[in-house]
């Protein structure tokens, strides 16, 4: 073999070395989706305060919001794209998977329940929210558990976890309520505030969204008693590990830096637009475990 047959050979292997590491390096899956359109889909909530909600101004606002831009952040400097654009979309939650699994957003900035049934066509990331199904009653009514509900109508909105659970305590423990169920979580309190039920089940940061944003708040309050805690996380494609990686990293280190907390401050336990409401909800025992544990574990 001569010299240069030995040095075309040599071209060849470094040529076909180069490619594979810059293939290896390459961004795969909702990366390099984001990368060749040039943008980047968010899904947002349009009434689930505080973690997704329009403002007056029509504009998307919100907890789950301001961790998303965080993770845009973090996904253009990973493809050293700055001018990585950022397209919104509205989003039910009937639509969030569905719209996730055809591509049509990248990531759901909203509330969700992190369950096992969810992981067998979606991913989450880390625990962003825990909350806890329970129930608000009037201030000065004689219930503090599930059980001293028996017998009394009990408000509930129709497609929530809460009427599966609050069932399974009303067998086990040997009470019946009377249901009423409603279409959505504002007629659930109305029928609470209009005598209509004693109790609305519901997430525990929905029923404190609802109290704040009454005529007169400090007339309910929210019982200790819980059904189950739900770890919330943003949905993203499953079977994208170098994403889910990506956005686990920025919320950790938002978590270890602390920003988390200040982030979680700023809309749980400080006015927030539009009204300037102070929802009053410091962070809870599961959520605090979670944030100094992080994981992505579903119920």
């Amino acid at each position: 073999m001569n010299r240069a047959t030995k040095r075309l050979i040599s071209l060849v292997f470094l040529a076909t070395a180069t490619s594979a590491q810059a293939l290896a390096q390459s961004p795969n899956g909702t990366l390099a989706k984001i990368r060749d359109a040039g943008e980047i889909r968010l899904g947002h909530r349009d009434v689930s305060v505080p973690f997704s909600y329009l403002d007056d101004g029509q504009k998307p606002v919100g907890f789950a919001m301001d961790l998303c831009a965080r993770i845009v952040d973090a996904v253009k400097a990973e493809l050293k794209q700055p001018s990585l654009q950022t397209k919104l979309q509205p989003i039910q939650l009937s639509t969030q998977i569905p719209l996730i699994e055809n591509g049509t957003i990248d990531i759901v900035c909203g509330p969700a329940t992190n369950t096992l049934e969810r992981q067998k066509v979606v991913a989450f990331s880390t625990t962003i929210f825990v909350s806890s199904i329970r129930a608000v009653v009037q201030k000065d009514a004689p219930i503090k558990t599930f059980e001293d509900l028996g017998g009394r109508p009990v408000s509930l909105t129709s497609g929530s976890t809460s009427i599966g659970l609050l069932s399974a305590r009303a067998q086990a423990k040997n009470f019946q309520t009377k249901n009423i169920l409603t279409p959505d979580h504002a007629a659930s309190f109305l029928a609470l505030t209009t005598g209509r039920s004693d109790a609305f089940v519901m997430d525990d940061i929905l029923l404190a969204s609802l109290i704040a944003g009454s005529p007169n708040p400090s007339d309910w309050r929210i019982i200790d008693d819980s059904l189950r805690t739900e770890p919330y996380g943003l949905i993203i494609r499953k079977g994208d590990p170098e994403f889910k990686a990506l956005v686990d990293k920025t919320l950790v280190a938002m978590m270890k830096s602390g920003e988390f907390g200040e982030l979680y401050a700023k809309w749980f336990t400080r006015p927030i637009p539009p009204k300037n409401v102070n929802l009053n909800f410091p962070m809870t025992a599961p959520l605090k475990d979670a944030v100094a544990n992080p994981n992505d574990k579903g119920v």
